[in-house]
């Protein structure tokens, strides 16, 4: 290292001054310098210093590890958890500006952690690592305890990690409970018959079916196993855990092109307001450059975000972006503020496949750019994901019914087919799963032993 703790300190306690200067409002902040070794496992763990155990953790660890040893890859400048207070690593190996480039980094990810309605709405930073570490001794007593074990863990597990994303993509939304539907489909059919008139005596209404499971589509599908599966309590809590953990990270699948962005935009201010020697400045240059460079055949979030908040602001003033920063997801981020000029300005285009080929087939044109920035919009945070929803459970054999709601993307048959295994290996009896190919033509998916899948 070319630099001491106590320097480290000093150049803390200057961004410091600055972030307040521009008005950034954080929490308490903390940074743990730590070796690469240290890094490749809280990458693992996606930050968290203490997660409960489990063998795609160590897959990870190990992919990454040797990446970095062969080179082939390298290590993330810094990592931040939403917590509060604010936890920030960085790697030791840095260099002196590096570090001063990551704090400075790591304040943008404090500020956008605490401010934005997302992570407001949908994780509590108050009690985020004891949190964890609860979750952590939960799954370790299930593991240690002599009539469960490591091995029925690890099947439940395997199982809810499988299906993990399948669960509301409303933040903060408060759900009603089927008997509270039941209740307002009552209420409403007795108005209907309370509102008829001479002339509609005639008129038959319809008594709604209460008794149908779930009434409305429940797209928590995680939840709906919770409330009516045959799990014991020690598999329910499992589950409880995997839900409420992924639920944390939704906000920041949801912000990946916004958050690295908003971060990126405040580095690069603060360090042009810290009066850098010559010798970092001309590091820091080169840093920033690296950071929000444009990727050749993909996209750099860190880049695209930066550009759309430079622009935002010399558009509609520095006011704006925190207006944006407040209340903006990368979906609707995207769909209002990507511009026709900056699709070009960002080389943005559109491919598709073309029998046995990719081809061009959108460039950020007059007629091309709308298409891209929708796609581009659509297909962003848990866009990427298939949206599948629970659309009836019979009561009588228990067949579970799953509805994937077709946007023009066919599912992935491979995947498919082993995630409809481990929905079965939860429910324990017959699951179907309502599809569509890309013609329009109806499929179902049905796994009703556990092994074998049939398609009709």
């Amino acid at each position: 290292m070319d630099y001491t703790v106590r320097e480290l300190e000093k150049w803390n306690d200057r961004i410091e001054e600055v972030v307040n200067s521009v008005g950034l409002d954080y929490y308490p902040q903390e940074f743990e310098v730590i070796g690469y070794n240290e890094m490749l496992g809280y990458e693992a763990y996606v930050g968290m210093p203490s997660r409960y155990p489990h063998w795609s953790f160590g897959k990870s660890y190990e992919k990454s590890k040797t990446l970095y040893s062969l080179n082939l890859t390298g290590l993330p400048y810094e990592m931040v958890i939403n917590s509060n207070p604010c936890l920030g690593y960085l790697m030791k190996d840095n260099t002196l500006l590096l570090q001063i480039l990551t704090m400075a980094h790591v304040y943008g990810h404090n500020d956008f952690f605490k401010n934005n309605r997302l992570f407001k709405c949908g994780t509590d930073a108050n009690q985020t690592l004891e949190t964890f570490k609860l979750n952590a001794d939960t799954i370790r007593r299930c593991i240690n305890d002599p009539s469960i074990g490591y091995e029925r863990v690890e099947r439940i597990l395997d199982a809810a990690h499988a299906i993990r994303f399948q669960i509301s993509r409303v933040i903060g939304e408060k759900k009603i409970s089927q008997a509270e539907q039941q209740k307002r489909l009552i209420q409403d059919y007795s108005k209907k018959l309370d509102d008829r008139g001479i002339l509609d005596e005639n008129v038959v209404i319809e008594p709604p079916d209460i008794s149908k499971i779930p009434l409305s589509p429940e797209d928590d599908v995680i939840q709906f196993i919770i409330d009516y599966g045959k799990l014991q309590d020690w598999e329910k809590t499992i589950l409880k855990i995997v839900r409420k953990e992924t639920l944390y990270f939704i906000p920041q699948i949801e912000t990946k092109i916004m958050n690295e962005g908003w971060a990126s935009y405040w580095h690069y201010n603060i360090l042009k307001k810290l009066d850098l020697p010559q010798e970092l400045h001309i590091e820091f240059l080169k840093r920033h450059n690296d950071v929000v460079a444009p990727v050749l055949g993909g996209l750099n979030p860190y880049y695209i975000g930066f550009k759309l908040l430079e622009d935002i602001e010399k558009r509609y003033g520095r006011e704006k972006i925190f207006e944006v920063r407040a209340i903006e997801r990368d979906n609707s981020f995207l769909r209002r503020y990507l511009t026709e000029e900056l699709c070009a300005e960002l080389n943005l285009f559109q491919y598709g496949k073309k029998g046995f080929d990719y081809v061009v087939d959108e460039v950020s044109d007059e007629g091309g750019w709308k298409k891209i920035r929708d796609t581009l919009a659509s297909s962003c945070g848990m866009g990427s994901i298939p949206y599948i929803r629970v659309v009836d459970m019979n009561t009588k054999d228990y067949t579970l019914t799953l509805e994937h709601v077709f946007d023009g993307r066919e599912l992935d048959m491979i995947y498919a087919k082993e995630t409809l295994k481990h929905m079965y290996e939860l429910w324990g009896y017959k699951v179907v799963l309502l599809t569509k190919n890309k013609e329009g033509s109806e499929l179902s998916i049905i796994c009703d032993d556990g092994k074998k899948i049939s398609t009709k």
